[in-house]
C-alpha cells in the first residue's frame, strides 16, 4: 500500500462518516430551530423539549436508515480489508 492509496482511503472514509452522520445531523439541526423559534414566540425556556424532540429526531431517522447506514459501512469495510489482503 502506498501513499497514494492510503490518501484514498482516508478521503473515503470521511466522506463516508459525512454521508452517515449527515441525516441526523441535519435534522436534529432543524428541529432544534424549529424548537427555538417555538420557544421564542411562546417565551417557553425548558431545555428538555428540545433535547427530547431532538432525540426522537435522531431514533427515527435510526430506525428509518439504519439498513442503508449499515450496508454502506458494511461495504466500505469489505474494501478495506481487500485492499489490506492485496
Amino acid at each position: 500500500m502506498d501513499t497514494g492509496q492510503v490518501a484514498d482511503l482516508l478521503r473515503d472514509a470521511i466522506g463516508i462518516a459525512l454521508r452517515l452522520a449527515s441525516p441526523m445531523l441535519l435534522l436534529a439541526m432543524g428541529v432544534g430551530v424549529i424548537v427555538a423559534i417555538f420557544q421564542a414566540v411562546t417565551q417557553i425556556h425548558e431545555q428538555t423539549i428540545g433535547f427530547v424532540l431532538k432525540l426522537i429526531v435522531v431514533v427515527a431517522v435510526l430506525l428509518v436508515a439504519g439498513g442503508w447506514m449499515l450496508d454502506t459501512l458494511q461495504d466500505f469495510t469489505r474494501q478495506v480489508f481487500s485492499l489490506i489482503a492485496s
